[in-house]
């Protein structure tokens, strides 16, 4: 069969069950997908401060920002910094080159030929994803927002009122339809729901769309939850039992009638289109609904914000960005 070393990039709304698909994907024997690192997106926003990248010295002072940086999280990946800016250093002059030897190391520490992140945030940056890795797949997790929302509300890390959760699940749903829209073939879309109560056929169907033969061990996530989920992460135990529906429906013990109502309103449309049913909670007070319009507008008008400034640094880019890692499709093992 034809096998490929396309880099895959998981995305979501927040408490989508993307660390669930993570660690599904990460089991096996040919993918890896590390924790959440957090350097990604950040390093392109910062791409003009590295300077012309044919000069090895702008090349070593991209790979220190990478690995050095406080909130990047390199660290999580087990790989030694010193190595790792040697090999960004002596690797192709762009940014995406960058980042994806530290990806791909990352593979390599498990023996995997293809490599990748997860990241829910990443929605909201599909086109410089595909920028920065051209043959990029994207898996796009979704999840009944009145579950997200309820979940959310349990995070200790949350500091965003629901008007924001609905607000950005509204957004990634907008965001990654466009996507699909542009880039035929690329985004590959699952939900949460049918991936908990039946995890070998979803998965089945996402290794075809990933061009991958299903491997039973992804099936099994809890099998390598402790070993690649930190503990301290609290809000991710579920990933230590196997896959299960008792999560799902939960938003009808979480959630207050006018946080139904507000989810129902606000995203009706984007609901039925992918399958999810609405109850008879009736409309939202207008005040709430009025925020819930404010919220969005900000949220958009910020959105637009970054893709002017993103316009701005493309004009003035001294070098391209495209990650020159990869060979596409390989012949492996085809059978006669």
């Amino acid at each position: 069969m034809l096998h490929t070393d396309r880099p895959i990039f998981v995305l979501g709304a927040t408490r989508s069950g993307t660390t669930l698909l993570q660690l599904m994907l990460h089991a096996h024997p040919r993918i890896a997908i590390p924790p959440e690192n957090r350097f990604v997106l950040p390093t392109y926003d910062q791409r003009l401060r590295f300077g012309d990248l044919t000069d090895p010295a702008a090349r070593r002072r991209l790979g220190r920002f990478i690995v050095a940086t406080k909130g990047h999280r390199f660290r999580g990946l087990g790989l030694d910094a010193d190595a790792t800016i040697a090999a960004i250093e002596a690797g192709p002059p762009t940014v995406g080159s960058a980042l994806g030897t530290v990806l791909r190391d990352y593979a390599r520490r498990f023996d995997s030929p293809r490599w990748g992140d997860k990241r829910p945030a990443y929605y909201a940056a599909i086109p410089a994803l595909l920028r920065l890795f051209p043959d990029a797949q994207i898996v796009h997790l979704v999840r009944d927002p009145r579950d997200t929302v309820g979940s959310l509300k349990a995070m200790p890390w949350s500091r965003q009122d629901i008007h924001h959760a609905v607000a950005r699940w509204a957004q990634v749903m907008a965001y990654v339809d466009s996507a699909a829209t542009d880039h035929p073939g690329v985004v590959l879309e699952l939900t949460y729901e049918r991936l908990c109560a039946d995890p070998e056929g979803e998965l089945k169907r996402l290794c075809a769309g990933l061009g991958e033969d299903y491997d039973p061990a992804m099936a099994a996530p809890q099998e390598i939850a402790p070993a690649v989920v930190p503990e301290r992460r609290t809000w991710h135990a579920n990933t230590r039992t196997a896959p299960t529906t008792e999560h799902t429906g939960r938003w009808r013990e979480r959630l207050e009638r006018w946080e139904v109502q507000l989810c129902e309103a606000a995203l009706a449309k984007q609901m039925t289109a992918r399958g999810y049913e609405l109850s008879d909670a009736g409309r939202p007070p207008a005040r709430v609904l009025a925020r819930y319009v404010r919220v969005r507008a900000a949220r958009e008008a910020a959105h637009r914000r970054w893709l002017l400034a993103d316009a701005v640094r493309r004009w003035r880019e001294p070098n391209p960005v495209a990650a020159q890692l990869t060979e596409g499709p390989a012949a492996v093992d085809a059978p006669d």
